[in-house]
């Protein structure tokens, strides 16, 4: 990667350099690292004991239980889209290619607590299959399935918009000499696309399981926040912060804390490792 036309490789800031870079360390100070040491010096407030006996209640292992069903579910069906947007979008040219990348884009706009009130609308008792869905015994909306899918609404943007600048920026070339030297279009996929993209998958894969992980608006919509049965991590942890149970709240939340926190060191290491294989 060369550097700007403006920077010196190797130059040290000066002068209002060091003042930007003082800046851009407050607020990291103030926005990232002061929360973060508040959640775990609040968890572990009272000692090691009420924190344990806080991740180890039957709700809190019911609501981990919830997230990473639901994360599960989610993740891979968002890469499977992911990967076939990514490449139909690059590699071929139809109608309404425009309309399907503004439409990929569209979580990224709408408010979570709006996309959970359109699936209440359409899933409800009173939606628009809400009464057919009553007639055979299912539930969309205050069950699992609801949660699901409001968590896989608000996630598949993320594989998909890893993919497709990368494949954009890596051309078709490797593909066009696959398919003159007589190969179809899956084996140039399995052999020449996928090997090609496999760091920005798993790069989309670890945003998307941290983005599901800690979903709480849409979901808060869907859910009904049965206690013991439709109520993820985030939503656990909203439920004893309104009980004022403070050290159980800012447990539980060290466990989102974590996937965040590994969701970061695995996004730094694939970017370590892609910055180590360019040329």
């Amino acid at each position: 990667m060369s550097a700007g036309p403006n920077v010196l490789p190797g130059k040290k800031p000066q002068g209002v350099a060091w003042l930007l870079l003082g800046l851009a360390v407050l607020v990291l100070l103030v926005l990232v690292l002061v929360p973060l040491i508040a959640v775990f010096s609040m968890a572990f407030a009272k000692g090691i004991d009420p924190f344990l006996a806080a991740i180890s209640h039957p709700d809190a292992i019911t609501a981990a239980k919830l997230s990473l069903i639901t994360t599960a579910i989610a993740v891979p069906i968002n890469t499977v889209f992911g990967v076939t947007a990514a490449w139909a979008i690059t590699k071929f040219e139809f109608r309404g290619k425009s309309l399907l990348i503004s439409l990929i884009d569209v979580p990224f706009s709408v408010s979570p607590v709006i996309a959970g009130l359109l699936f209440v609308l359409l899933f409800g008792s009173r939606g628009v299959v809400g009464p057919f869905l009553m007639e055979h015994d299912l539930q969309v909306i205050y069950a699992t399935p609801g949660i699901v899918l409001a968590t896989i609404f608000i996630t598949f943007p993320f594989v998909a918009r890893e993919l497709i600048p990368l494949m954009q920026a890596q051309g078709s070339e490797e593909e066009l000499a696959a398919v003159t030297l007589g190969a179809d279009g899956l084996q140039t996929f399995w052999r020449i696309t996928l090997p090609n993209i496999k760091w920005g998958i798993v790069y989309g894969v670890v945003v998307c399981t941290a983005r599901a992980m800690g979903e709480f608006g849409a979901v808060s919509v869907v859910s009904g926040h049965i206690r013991g049965l439709t109520n993820t991590l985030p939503l656990h942890v909203e439920i004893l912060y309104n009980e004022y149970d403070q050290v159980g709240a800012f447990s539980v939340a060290t466990l989102l804390t974590l996937v965040s926190l590994i969701a970061l060191i695995v996004k730094k290491i694939i970017e370590r490792r892609d910055l180590a294989q360019s040329p």
